[in-house]
């Protein structure tokens, strides 16, 4: 078992390489393939789905599962749908492989480009969500990266399905489709995370817990984020109708993701006349309130703990807390979020800069809903994660989070010695073209 995995992920290696060679109209074709498969197989996929979703039921009863995984695992025509538009999207994107980042002359007839190209063989390991599969394929294909997958077992006829009809219909576009494996049991995810010697990224997609798991048990680097503990800051100069919007939005459109509000703040000033609005629709939506001592007065509930600042619900379950001033509101956020996405309400200018230059988060949301937090919405066709480091990516991931880069310099003989002997000096001019423009 163990050199099986390690065989297919060296030949997914390998194809990585071809891969990454491949022309923008060959891999924009298999794209429009990949879509047109799924959409043929729309039966055959939600009937594997549906098997999953019975074996799920059953887990959710017995309480081994948790209510939110089996929201996350549902596939309907609706989110056929979206995976069909998802992969529409990203072959209309520009294809970033090969692209001139930067163009320097070192001296005459010596000239540096820093050029895109994919990372290499991505590692994403995920639960629960079979909607991952052909939203981090289409973007890898695109941006030329080779993928193993390995998703929970709770989605795996699901899973199963979608990898085998996007393979298919790679391989019937020609492209080395080798460079796509999947692993399907418990055991393979410890291997994936020692092969550091063939896999150059790993993207976790599930849990606090499960993250935290992934992160500390390889030394491949992670991109992704551990939890999403989001926050809506209803400011003193807030207009309360918008607030009560955004708030229920934030919170009640999908709470089961990590882009849905977790804490609700209210500046003070406005919390009588605010919370006993925003309360009344959230409770009509099914909300149980979580309440610190000063909005428990106004609107009653569930007294708020000190867990509760700290908790991703991922469920209808908000936190809320008075807060004196929108520099506290600041504070809070640092000191409680997860650095993923927060949003404040406001007509203050002024107020809205500060929270936007304070609040150290991948996204800052000035009058709309923290559900905005998402790659298809961002515009990048869809997201392989979203990202809460700092370094290389950060935010909603799109291509650009699986590019990196290379040097290659042109020249006609020249040779260092010249230039540490005095003979010639560099220019460094900055030009103004591509490269193979020459």
């Amino acid at each position: 078992m163990v050199d099986d995995i390690r065989d297919r992920v060296k030949r997914a290696k390998a194809d990585s390489i071809r891969l990454a060679a491949v022309d923008t109209l060959d891999k924009d074709r298999a794209l429009e393939a990949m879509a047109c498969a799924l959409d043929a197989q729309r039966s055959r996929i939600m009937g594997e789905n549906a098997l999953d979703m019975d074996a799920a039921r059953s887990q959710v009863e017995s309480g081994d599962m948790a209510p939110v995984l089996m929201k996350r695992l549902a596939i309907d025509d609706r989110k056929i749908d979206g995976m069909i538009a998802g992969i529409r999207d990203v072959a209309s994107l520009t294809d970033p492989v090969g692209e001139t980042l930067d163009a320097l002359e070192l001296d005459e007839g010596l000239e540096l480009f820093q050029i895109s190209c994919p990372i290499g063989l991505i590692g994403v390991i995920f639960e629960s969500r079979p909607d991952v599969v052909p939203q981090i394929m289409s973007l890898c294909l695109k941006s030329g990266n080779a993928t193993v997958f390995k998703g929970g077992r709770e989605a795996l006829r699901s899973n199963r399905v979608l990898f085998d009809t996007l393979k298919e219909a790679i391989a019937d576009s020609g492209l080395p489709s080798e460079a796509f494996q999947i692993m399907e049991t418990r055991e393979d995810v410890g291997q994936i995370l020692d092969l550091d010697e063939y896999i150059d990224l790993l993207i976790p997609r599930g849990s606090n817990a499960f993250v935290r798991y992934i992160q500390d048990n390889t030394r491949i680097p992670v991109l992704g984020h551990a939890s999403g503990i989001c926050h809506v800051h209803v400011d003193a100069a807030a207009d309360l109708d918008m607030a009560v919007a955004v708030v229920v939005d934030s919170k009640v459109q999908y709470p089961a993701v990590c882009n849905a509000a977790e804490t609700l703040l209210v500046d003070g000033a406005v919390a009588e006349a605010f919370l006993s609005r925003v309360a009344e629709r959230l409770r009509q939506q099914g909300v149980e309130l979580h309440c610190d001592p000063r909005s428990l007065s106004i609107i009653g509930g569930v007294p708020a703990t000190d867990e509760d600042w700290d908790a991703e619900y991922n469920d209808l379950v908000l936190a809320i807390r008075v807060v004196d001033s929108l520099d506290q509101g600041i504070d809070h956020i640092n000191a409680h979020g997860s650095h993923h996405t927060d949003a404040i309400i406001t007509s203050d200018r002024i107020a809205a800069g500060r929270f936007a230059a304070l609040v150290d988060s991948a996204s800052v949301m000035v009058n709309a809903s923290t559900r905005f937090a998402d790659g298809y919405r961002y515009g990048k066709g869809a997201e392989v994660g979203i990202s809460t480091n700092k370094v290389h990516s950060r935010g909603p991931v799109g291509m650009e989070g699986l590019m990196i880069y290379k040097y290659v310099l042109v020249g006609n003989g020249q040779v260092v010695a010249d230039y540490a002997s005095g003979a010639r000096t560099f220019t460094h001019r900055t030009l103004d073209k591509r490269y193979g423009d020459q």
